[in-house]
């Protein structure tokens, strides 16, 4: 888990370092910052969404995540714990829920934290999650100072997931399979796309709701592909 813990402690500190330059970033500044980050999430996720090599796995995938997070209301829930935490910590500002969301889901739905998981959870030196903890420090930095402190948040998540996969490989030896972590990257995308939308303004979607998506595309190409 050294890798995991490594790219923890790159996201808390690029957040820390956002959060004093957004203290001191006129208005106008963090607008510009927010609709680059957002422009940044859309084309990512578009590029990493055409690579799907199962598209109607993946559109049943998404129906199905979709209504199961809706039934479990899982937006709703998130949105509870994040003013519970606010409340307890003292925290100010609107958008603390929006960016442990962001956040989670652009240090996440990459291949590189799957490749990078299975890599530290086969025995290998994790090379591809220090890469991945630099450019995630680097884009802390950025996200921090527009979204907020929400953002160091996102490393509970990040702990849960990337580690998780990280136990997984080193049970299962062999990993995953190359088309699951195709397809698990390809509809990551497609939730990051819903983010960049959200982030601009231009529709707002219930990203987490949609997050059951991931494992639903993960049973349904290990059975059908």
């Amino acid at each position: 888990m050294i890798g995991t813990i490594t790219n923890i402690g790159a996201v808390l500190l690029g957040g820390l370092i956002g959060l004093l330059i957004g203290n001191r970033l006129p208005e106008r500044y963090t607008k510009i910052f927010f609709d680059a980050v957002g422009l940044f999430t859309l084309v990512l996720g578009i590029s990493m969404a055409i690579k799907t090599g199962e598209p109607l796995l993946l559109v049943f995938s998404l129906i199905l995540g979709a209504l199961t997070g809706t039934a479990f209301n899982l937006q709703g829930k998130l949105d509870h714990f994040s003013e519970l935490l606010k409340a307890k910590f003292h925290f100010s500002g609107s958008r603390f829920s929006e960016g442990l969301v962001v956040a989670f889901l652009l240090y996440c739905m990459g291949s590189l934290t799957v490749l990078g998981a299975i890599e530290e959870g086969t025995g290998n030196p994790p090379k591809l999650l220090y890469l991945k903890s630099i450019m995630d420090g680097f884009s802390s930095i950025a996200l921090a100072s527009t979204l907020g402190i929400g953002v160091l948040f996102s490393v509970i998540p990040l702990l849960i997931y990337q580690g998780g996969l990280t136990l997984i490989a080193f049970y299962s030896a062999n990993g995953l399979p190359e088309v699951v972590v195709t397809e698990l990257s390809a509809t990551g995308g497609v939730l990051l796309v819903a983010l960049g939308f959200n982030i601009l303004g231009i529709k707002q979607f219930q990203v987490v709701n949609m997050l059951p998506t991931l494992i639903y595309i993960v049973v349904l190409v290990l059975m059908f592909s």
